[in-house]
């Protein structure tokens, strides 16, 4: 995730407050995905950006896993090609390590 993002997110939950949010995470590869995951649950693990020690606690979910609460139509044009040629099982695996 990179430095902006972070500090994006960092915005966010100072505002919002981090039991009103979520972060939706589309990456195509399992051990980026769940990078991205530690880094809002627990803070960047590689010490490179503002989130570096910064437990915000914020569960993450793949993008894979909320299929069913997303617009079919949409989720059809822009997800669904990606689902096919991606390891879903992995990538969602690794991202709810996180909330666990």
């Amino acid at each position: 995730m990179d430095l902006e993002n972070q500090a994006r997110i960092i915005d966010f939950t100072e505002k919002y407050g981090n039991e009103n949010l979520i972060v939706v995470i589309g990456g195509g590869e399992a051990e980026a995905s769940g990078l991205a995951a530690e880094t809002v649950s627990t803070g960047d693990p590689t010490f490179a950006g503002p989130l570096a020690g910064v437990p915000l606690g914020l569960k993450a979910y793949h993008i894979f896993e909320l299929k069913d609460l997303v617009d079919a139509a949409v989720y059809d044009e822009q997800i669904s090609m990606m689902e096919m040629v991606l390891d879903v099982d992995a990538i969602v695996k690794e991202v709810q390590t996180y909330r666990k």
